[in-house]
């Protein structure tokens, strides 16, 4: 029995395999070693009652720093679960940067800003009920991406923001002996702004390894006022040049939806197991412009395979008056999960605090 595999049908059996947690009552994961702190962000509130107490709930990330919200040094199992939540900071979604390093690296697998790590991007709260990632009132970011590692991992924040950020968070994960085969869990951010006229936008550039690509979320920035989503994604795999194996027949076809998301004349937000556009802002009619649509596209039945190579990449077109294309110049940013055969460096350098920043 793979004590990584746990679903409804399955979960009455015993397991070869302990869970652990990493929380601010928790830094080591240590088994009863929680809630023993005597110093923390609750020490105040928990004043008259000591120990055991709340006493070490969040921690306080100055500005400009970086915090190490986990090491486990050594060990073998995979990370189930991230429970987090932001503390006051409006522009924490974007310029807190989430960094997982596996089995010792010394370059991470996963460069992310939190918000778009937890597809959320967006300053607002939007619902999201899917199955990898759900976000819930008032701000509970949580992911149930499996992240196998075999020697240990680490997580670290980066406050890039002007002020200090609140964090609430908690990792979960299992120590257990891993199959033979396990890929690991990646996660490319990338932002083009504006998109350079008749250039597809890349969501992945070219990486090198055997795996499957698993989801892409994306927030996309309209800088025009009319519709912007005919663009096809395209899947370069294993060696392919100038054309994709895989090519898509729209934007909204990609996120599973159809005909301009459009119900009763205007944009209809939703949120699905698999796929869903949950934000839409401002919240108001289709024809005005600078529009920011929130949207993702998990791929957990249909696994995009490869055995030594991917590129993905999609197109921003909209309309002229005329019925033809109009390739646009749009705002756009996404983040590309997908696994690999080893822990490998990203390939798109993050930018500074102002190429992360939406305005």
């Amino acid at each position: 029995m793979n004590p990584m595999e746990s679903n409804l049908s399955n979960l009455y059996m015993i397991r070869d395999a302990v869970s652990r947690s990493i929380s601010p009552e928790n830094f080591t994961g240590e088994k009863g070693k929680g809630g023993m702190a005597t110093e923390g962000t609750g020490a105040r509130a928990a004043r008259d009652l000591g120990q055991k107490w709340k006493i070490s709930p969040s921690v306080n990330i100055p500005a400009g720093e970086t915090f190490v919200a986990a090491d486990l040094k050594e060990g073998e199992g995979s990370i189930r679960h991230i429970w987090a939540t932001l503390g006051g900071c409006i522009l924490a979604n974007r310029l807190l940067v989430l960094r997982i390093y596996w089995d010792g690296a010394e370059v991470p697998s996963i460069e992310c800003p939190i918000g778009d790590f937890f597809a959320s991007a967006y300053r607002d709260f939007a619902q999201i009920s899917s199955i990898p990632v759900c976000v819930n009132p008032g701000s509970g970011l949580n992911c149930y991406w499996t992240m196998p590692f075999k020697k240990g991992f680490k997580v670290t924040l980066e406050n890039l923001a002007d002020e200090d950020v609140i964090i609430y968070y908690q990792i979960d994960y299992t120590l257990c002996k891993l199959p033979e085969e396990v890929g690991y869990f990646h996660a490319q951010w990338n932002r083009t702004n504006p998109l350079p006229y008749m250039q597809d936008y890349t969501i992945l550039e070219k990486i090198q390894g055997r795996g499957q690509y698993v989801g892409t979320y994306m927030l996309w920035g309209s800088n025009s006022s009319g519709w912007w989503g005919e663009g096809e994604i395209k899947f370069f795999m294993d060696g392919d040049d100038e054309f994709p194996t895989i090519c898509g027949t729209g934007t909204e076809d990609y996120f599973c939806g159809s005909y301009d998301f459009n119900v009763d004349g205007d944009y209809r937000p939703f949120s699905s197991p698999y796929t869903g556009m949950p934000f839409v802002a401002p919240q108001f009619g289709e024809k005005y412009s600078q529009k920011r649509f929130s949207l993702y596209r998990w791929h957990i039945t249909d696994p995009i395979y490869f055995q030594e190579d991917l590129k993905v990449t999609i197109q921003a077109i909209g309309w002229r008056r005329d019925w033809r294309y109009l390739p646009l110049q749009d705002d756009l940013a996404s983040v590309a999960y997908y696994y690999l055969d080893k822990p490998t460096p990203l390939v798109i350098p993050l930018p500074d605090a102002n190429g992360l920043e939406m305005c």
